[in-house]
C-alpha cells in the first residue's frame, strides 16, 4: 500500500452543471445531494481506503488551492499540483507522473476524476484492488469499463476482445455515438463505457508519455530537478503556457497497444450534465426529481428542480424540464436540449462581461 497512489484530476469548471457550477465553485466542490460531502470529498474518502492520505495528490487550477485545502483538511498543502491553467487532461496527469517519479522509482497509480459518483462503494474497493495487482505485475495501461445500462450517447465506449475474463485487451475506443449507433453498442455486449478512471504502474506511464507524447514528456523532463522542491511552482508556470491542450485517451490511451480494461459494474455515474443527475436521482410518482429544496407539482411530470436549501417551488404544467436556481441566476431549460446550456453560459458572459459565469 505504500507504493499505491493515486492522482485526482480536480481542476474542471463544470459549465454544463451552470448555473449551480461556477467559476468560483465549480461542480466537483458542491454537495449535490444534501449529505455535508462534496463531490471531490466523496472521492478523496473512497481513495483513502485504498491509498495512504499522504500518497493523494489534487491536480486542480491555481485558483481553486484554497477551497481544497478547506474542504480536505486531512491533505498538506504540497499535495495540491496547481496549474497555472487548463490544458486538459494528459498534462494534468503528467505533472503529478512526474511529481510521483521525483519521490520514487516504484509505484501503483490510480487516477481518477474528482466529479463521478459510486453507488455501490465496496465494488469499487474490490475492482480497484484487482486492478493494482494487475498493473503492479504487467506492463499496461488500464482502464475501468463500465457496463452500460442503456444506450447512453453522454459518454465515450470501448470494445473490448473476445473473452470470458474481466480484465480484456482493448480493441477500439469511440466517443460519444449518435442514439442509433449507442443502441447498437448497447445490443452487442461489446461495448463498455469509459469510465475515465485509469491505473498502471510508474515506469509504464513514464514510457508511454516517452514514446506517445514526447511533446508532453520533454516539457517536463526538463524541470525535473525542480519537482517536490521549492521551485517546482515556478518552473510549472513557465512550463504550462506552452504545454499542448491534449487528453490522456487521445494522446496515449487511444495510440498505445499494450491497454486493458477490466469489466465493471460498480454504480458508477459521470455527473457531467443535468441528466445524469436526473437518472440517477429517486423521483416521485410522477418522475420529478426535486434536490435540497421543496416541490409542490401540479400537472408536471420528468422535471429536476435545484433550488437554494428549503426554498419551496410551486410548478404547473411543465413536462421535461431543469428548473435551477443558484446565486443571481435562474435557469429554466428543457432537459432535452441541455446541451445547448454551454452555448447559454458563453452568450451571457459575452453579454454581461462574465458576471453571471
Amino acid at each position: 500500500m505504500e507504493h499505491d497512489y493515486c492522482i485526482i484530476m480536480a481542476g474542471g469548471v463544470g459549465s454544463r452543471f451552470w448555473p449551480f457550477s461556477r467559476n468560483n465553485r465549480p461542480k466537483q466542490f458542491l454537495d449535490f445531494f444534501g449529505t455535508g460531502r462534496s463531490l471531490l470529498q466523496m472521492t478523496f474518502d473512497r481513495m483513502r481506503h485504498l491509498v495512504p492520505a499522504e500518497n493523494i495528490l489534487i491536480v486542480s487550477n491555481v485558483i481553486y488551492k484554497d477551497l481544497i485545502l478547506e474542504q480536505l483538511p486531512e491533505i498538506k498543502a504540497n499535495q495540491v499540483l496547481l496549474e497555472p491553467n487548463r490544458r486538459n487532461t494528459a498534462p494534468c496527469i503528467a505533472y503529478a507522473v512526474n511529481r510521483i517519479k521525483s519521490i520514487t522509482n516504484k509505484a501503483n497509480i490510480i487516477v481518477a476524476p474528482s466529479d463521478h459518483l459510486i453507488l455501490k462503494e465496496v465494488d469499487f474497493l474490490e475492482t480497484i484492488k484487482i486492478g493494482i495487482d494487475f498493473v503492479e505485475n504487467n506492463d499496461s495501461l488500464l482502464t475501468l469499463g463500465i457496463k452500460p445500462s442503456r444506450p447512453e450517447t453522454g459518454y465515450g465506449y470501448i470494445q473490448i476482445d473476445e473473452g470470458d475474463s474481466a480484465l480484456r485487451r482493448v480493441k477500439t475506443f469511440t466517443e460519444k455515438p449518435n442514439a442509433e449507433l449507442a443502441q447498437i453498442f448497447y445490443e452487442t455486449g461489446e461495448f463498455f463505457w469509459n469510465s475515465g478512471i485509469f491505473l498502471w504502474n510508474l515506469q509504464t506511464i513514464v514510457k508511454a508519455f516517452d514514446e506517445l507524447l514526447p511533446e508532453v514528456a520533454t516539457k517536463f523532463n526538463s524541470g525535473k530537478e525542480f519537482f517536490n522542491t521549492d521551485k517546482e511552482q515556478a518552473f510549472v508556470d513557465d512550463m504550462y503556457q506552452s504545454c499542448p491542450n491534449i487528453s490522456i485517451d487521445y494522446g496515449i490511451m487511444e495510440k498505445a497497444s499494450n491497454v486493458h480494461v477490466l469489466c465493471s459494474d460498480f454504480g458508477w455515474t459521470d455527473l457531467g450534465t443535468w441528466g445524469s443527475l436526473y437518472e440517477m436521482s429517486p423521483k416521485d410518482e410522477h418522475e420529478n426529481v426535486t434536490l435540497k429544496c421543496k416541490t409542490v407539482f401540479y400537472e408536471s411530470e420528468n422535471n429536476i428542480v435545484a433550488l437554494p436549501n428549503q426554498k419551496l417551488a410551486v410548478i404547473q404544467d411543465l413536462n421535461g424540464y431543469i428548473v435551477a436556481e443558484s446565486d443571481n441566476v435562474l435557469l429554466i431549460c428543457k432537459l432535452e436540449d441541455e446541451q445547448k446550456i454551454r452555448q447559454y453560459v458563453n452568450d451571457i458572459n459575452v453579454k454581461f462581461d462574465g458576471k453571471y459565469s
